[in-house]
């Protein structure tokens, strides 16, 4: 069986590779990615979920490489992590009492094949109050996360609603992810726990 190796540096996205009961390695691509402004943010994610990808694989050709790359999208609008605390601050407002969508694209491949995808999940904020906000910024946990929130941190108390799956949000579709794999011979341990 080949090698499974994630292409990232996200402690999330280890977390939930792990669930699945995979053996793998951790290999995070340090590439500048490329951000084409005129792809929709299904393509952008796939896009830069490749390049990460492709990156590791250029290193390890023997392997089966995982890329994945998640952006909150509201009103066609890409919220990265925010620089500072008023830009979270901003994303929170923003987000307040509304609905946006979360894109995870995730590329898988190996010497014979390639998989790219990309899950959509749509969530529902309960609307924030400036103290709220405050408080959330005060224990610095939206400064490395998409949007300025961690569905599965602090941050689940501003969730309203989830339309999709809520793996998604914090960073890999993890069902399909699973599933994907095994076209490329990676099953999970199931004798393991």
């Amino acid at each position: 069986m080949k090698r499974l190796i994630l292409a990232s540096s996200s402690p999330r996205r280890k977390e939930l590779l792990s669930y699945a009961l995979l053996l793998f390695d951790v290999c995070p691509s340090k590439i500048e990615e490329v951000m084409d402004p005129g792809l929709s943010a299904e393509e952008l994610v796939c896009s830069l979920a490749e390049q990460k990808a492709r990156d590791i694989f250029s290193q390890h050709p023997d392997a089966v490489i995982a890329g994945s790359d998640t952006i909150v999208v509201l009103d066609g609008k890409p919220l990265g992590k925010p620089k500072d605390k008023q830009e979270a601050r901003d994303m929170l407002q923003m987000l307040s009492g509304r609905t946006h969508e979360v894109y995870t694209g995730v590329c898988l491949i190996d010497s014979d094949r390639s998989s790219v995808f990309a899950e959509k999940t749509e969530v529902r904020f309960w609307p924030l109050t400036a103290e709220e906000i405050e408080w959330y910024i005060s224990t610095k946990e939206p400064f490395d996360k998409a949007g300025a929130y961690g569905i599965q941190g602090k941050g689940a108390v501003f969730v309203h609603s989830i339309t999709g799956d809520y793996y998604n949000v914090m960073g890999l579709p993890i069902s399909r992810v699973v599933r994907e794999l095994e076209g490329f011979g990676i099953f999970r341990h199931l004798g393991q726990s």
